[in-house]
């Protein structure tokens, strides 16, 4: 099988390897690279837990493969916290309890990721909107609402 190199940025850090063509971001990520925080549900791209943020815009890595993603900057759950500490959102959804079996959890983090860096101060609408494009089939979302909302409050503590 031909394989191809790839050079992109996965949490910040230069990554250049070569891949077949065929190999999904997501096995990428996880098999390659190590990074065990994208989790892959359904595998056709409707259940959200295998979310990335390509360029800054959500992404379902198990719908994409690496060789697209060559050149790009690649964030994932895996990324978020920094020196051991939790970002606003993972403490969120710590606090609140937005989360129960953890599987939808990386998805959905980073939707709130992509949201929260597009707009600091959204109303539960926006992040009910947001999430629904992932799925969850514990919390019934509130939880998951309240935690981003959390976030938010921790963020505006944090920048005092």
């Amino acid at each position: 099988m031909a394989t191809f190199p790839i050079s992109l940025t996965v949490n910040g850090a230069a990554v250049s390897r070569t891949v077949e063509p065929r190999t999904l971001l997501s096995d990428f990520l996880r098999d390659d690279l190590g990074l065990k925080g994208t989790h892959v549900g359904c595998e056709h791209g409707v259940c959200g837990t295998c979310t990335v943020l390509i360029d800054g815009q959500s992404a379902r890595s198990c719908l994409t493969f690496a060789v697209q993603a060559d050149g790009c900057a690649i964030r994932t759950v895996d990324g978020l916290a920094q020196g051991g500490q939790l970002n606003p959102l993972q403490q969120g959804f710590w606090e609140k309890h937005g989360l129960q079996c953890g599987f939808c959890t990386p998805g959905m983090l980073m939707v709130a990721t992509e949201l929260l860096e597009r707009n600091a101060n959204p109303s539960t609408d926006e992040i009910r909107e947001a999430v629904s494009a992932n799925l969850c089939r514990c919390t019934g979302y509130y939880n998951i609402v309240e935690s981003i909302q959390h976030a938010v409050t921790l963020m505006k503590e944090g920048a005092k």
